[in-house]
């Protein structure tokens, strides 16, 4: 157990993670807290009818729910985040010439990001679900430009090719949000709203 864990309040509920986003870990442990990380082994495959905000909101909830069924006294997050372009779906890369071709046809565009977020206990049958939608637009990206950057952030597993959170903040032009850490992978503003809900108390 960890010291953070021990210092706990021994009527605080367990706190599971349900991802395997390393990015996403790396955010939730800004706010403190003892929790763990359980990888949610659901079918992630869009059926291709689903408006992003959908899907985005669906995916976030069967993580959730394939952890939280086996651990039903545990506070469960589930997130999942979906980037759009003219209404379709925009994937990860995961390979040097799909970013390149991906971050050619977003040059100069807006890319809205979706990132959905459920909270719940199954326990007390008590379930939240948030989605903040993200903004950003692209520079104008030339050739030389975008294999610059992909040589020196290797953002492969990042819809939309860019790590705001690294260097490819100079990649954009603008970014419009409610919460800047929607946009990494985990709405901070709206968990730190709800988890006293379910008594977990961040401050």
């Amino acid at each position: 157990m960890s010291k953070i864990a021990a210092m706990l309040p021994s009527t605080a509920p367990r706190l599971i993670l349900a991802s395997t986003s390393p990015y996403r870990r790396t955010l939730l442990e800004r706010l403190g807290l003892a929790f763990e990380v359980v990888a949610p082994r659901v079918d992630e495959t869009p059926d291709g009818r689903e408006a992003p905000a959908a899907l985005a909101r669906r995916l976030a909830r069967a993580k959730a729910l394939a952890v939280a069924a086996h651990a039903p006294g545990a506070v469960v997050i589930g997130s999942d985040q979906v980037a759009e372009l003219d209404g379709l779906p925009v994937n990860k890369p995961e390979t040097h010439a799909a970013a390149v071709a991906q971050l050619r046809v977003l040059s100069g565009r807006t890319v809205r990001f979706h990132t959905a977020l459920v909270v719940m206990r199954l326990d007390s049958a008590h379930c939240v679900e948030t989605v903040s939608v993200t903004d950003v637009r692209y520079r104008i990206l030339g050739a030389a430009l975008i294999e610059r950057y992909l040589l020196r952030d290797t953002p492969y597993d990042c819809a939309g090719s860019a790590k705001v959170e690294g260097l490819g903040i100079a990649l954009t032009e603008a970014v419009h949000g409610d919460d800047p850490t929607a946009l990494i992978g985990l709405p901070l503003i709206a968990l730190t709203r709800h988890l006293p809900e379910f008594g977990i108390q961040v401050v």
